[in-house]
């Protein structure tokens, strides 16, 4: 069978983002998905059916070829989405499939979420995850992760930062300031792509453009380009407080005691 190309790629890394209508689940926006000449959009689940429309023939007004930046379209899109009253945030994204080379070591104990090593690390929740969200993480209900420990402390982590699908699966890292430069992005990283590359998944890696810390975990890794993205959404949108899109704390309602312990 030959290798998806980078478009069918990204076709499918958006799966991982998409609800059964194949909107961007909990967003009001648009993103628009690009690898060379080649863009596909993706409407948010928030927007009004009837701007739906007006949203794709915008972005399919004009042709990108050889085009650097953001696809022609996208300001009447901007135009069209802010005359409701609601203002939106652009961003520029980078997406990279983890290879079967992507390989890197630090100088950190490395826990996976296929070994039995949970307990350990139950109580060394590093403050950026709600206590619910932690041990739903640790138990495997988020999806699987590789976290790095160094002298009794969470250091990094790479989790499955949404819900998997059956052909793909994406990562999410963070690394705890002051040991941020060392390597433990990439290690981490490396680890998760061992834990998940059995099941078969193309594994993804995306990144903010101007994130050069994670573009320097890529550079380490290998990791192949397949193409760009370029959003509008109006902020907040998608992130729930920064819950993680699995997370039972999602699905039910929150009192202002549990709102406040997420916010701490």
């Amino acid at each position: 069978m030959d290798a998806p190309s980078d478009v069918e790629l990204l076709a499918i890394q958006a799966e991982v983002a998409v609800d059964g209508r194949g909107r961007l689940a909990g967003v009001y926006g648009v993103t628009v998905v690009c690898a060379g000449d080649h863009c596909r959009a993706l409407i948010g689940a928030k927007v009004p059916d009837d701007l739906v429309a007006a949203l794709t023939a915008a972005l399919h007004g004009g042709g990108r070829s050889g085009r650097v930046g953001p696809p022609p379209g996208l300001d009447e899109c901007q135009r069209l989405l802010e005359a409701g009253g609601r203002s939106l945030r652009d961003n520029a994204g980078l997406v990279y499939v983890i290879t079967e080379e992507a390989r890197f070591a630090s100088s950190a104990r490395i826990e996976r979420s296929d070994a039995p090593s949970g307990e350990t690390l139950r109580d060394r929740n590093p403050g950026n995850w709600h206590a619910v969200e932690w041990d739903e993480l640790l138990d495997g209900r988020l999806g699987p992760w590789a976290i790095a420990v160094e002298d009794e402390q969470v250091v990094s982590i790479c989790h499955t930062a949404r819900r998997m699908t059956a052909r793909a699966a994406e990562c999410g890292v963070w690394t705890r300031p002051g040991f941020r430069g060392r390597g433990h992005a990439a290690a981490v990283t490396s680890v998760w792509a061992e834990v998940l590359r059995p099941s078969g998944r193309h594994l993804f890696y995306s990144c903010d453009a101007d994130n050069l810390s994670s573009q320097a975990v890529t550079r380490r890794l290998g990791l192949r380009p397949v193409g760009s993205t370029w959003s509008l959404a109006a902020p907040g949108d998608g992130e729930d407080e920064g819950l993680h899109p699995l997370s039972a704390l999602r699905r039910r309602p929150q009192g202002d005691a549990e709102r406040a312990a997420i916010d701490e």
